[in-house]
């Protein structure tokens, strides 16, 4: 089964993709601020300003997956 078709698994890769994508642009800004644009790069590059944004938020969701995880 895919992490399409099961919503716990579709928020664990989201906010995976989040905080990846969060992390890359710390890491190499340069990259994924020129090539915004592109249709490769553009849904990091969103995700990343969700991340830098919306930190706080997104450690919680990560903290409540991860207890789901653990005893659910």
């Amino acid at each position: 089964m895919t992490a399409l078709f099961n919503f716990q698994s579709l928020l664990s890769v989201l906010l995976l993709t989040i905080c990846t994508s969060t992390y890359a642009h710390g890491q190499f800004p340069g990259i994924m601020d020129r090539n915004k644009e592109n249709y490769f790069v553009g849904p990091f590059w969103k995700c990343a300003r969700i991340g830098e944004r919306l930190s706080p938020w997104v450690a919680v969701a990560c903290f409540v997956m991860a207890g789901v995880e653990v005893w659910g």
